[in-house]
């Protein structure tokens, strides 16, 4: 006996589909918007005798990364292209902020909210869908 497809009356209420892919979008939209806090911030970190030169040296080379023409996954192909480009720079980012210390981070963020908060929750989301073995490799080059 096979068993016939649920099919869907009309006011049956349809689950949300991907509760977890919801709380990704919604944070990226948080993240969005804390962006121009966040380029001032590092800015004021880079400048910030206190913290330490690898975590500088690290953003520096994710930005070059960045930049160059050279990429894991080229550009051209449509936002996975990018996706690259954003863990590298998420991840020395995480790297700036963990060494810099959670006191001269708060000294010099002046945005809304609670930025380490923040960048954990993005990072572990990032942690999340991309491979271990990539993760583990960027934790080498920027942990």
């Amino acid at each position: 006996m096979t068993e016939e497809p649920h099919r869907f009356r009309p006011d049956e209420m349809i689950p949300p589909a991907g509760g977890a892919s919801m709380q990704a979008r919604l944070l990226a939209r948080d993240a969005v918007l804390m962006l121009p806090n966040l380029i001032k911030l590092v800015g004021r970190l880079l400048k910030d005798p206190r913290v330490p030169r690898r975590s500088k040296v690290a953003l520096g080379l994710a930005a070059a990364y960045v930049a160059s023409p050279i990429d894991l996954v080229p550009e051209f192909i449509p936002v996975v292209g990018w996706a690259d480009d954003v863990l590298v720079i998420l991840f020395a980012i995480d790297s700036l902020i963990e060494r810099s210390g959670p006191d001269v981070v708060a000294e010099h963020w002046d945005g809304p909210g609670d930025l380490l908060a923040m960048i954990r929750d993005v990072t572990g989301v990032a942690r999340s869908i991309v491979p271990k073995r990539l993760t583990q490799t960027l934790d080498r080059i920027f942990g």
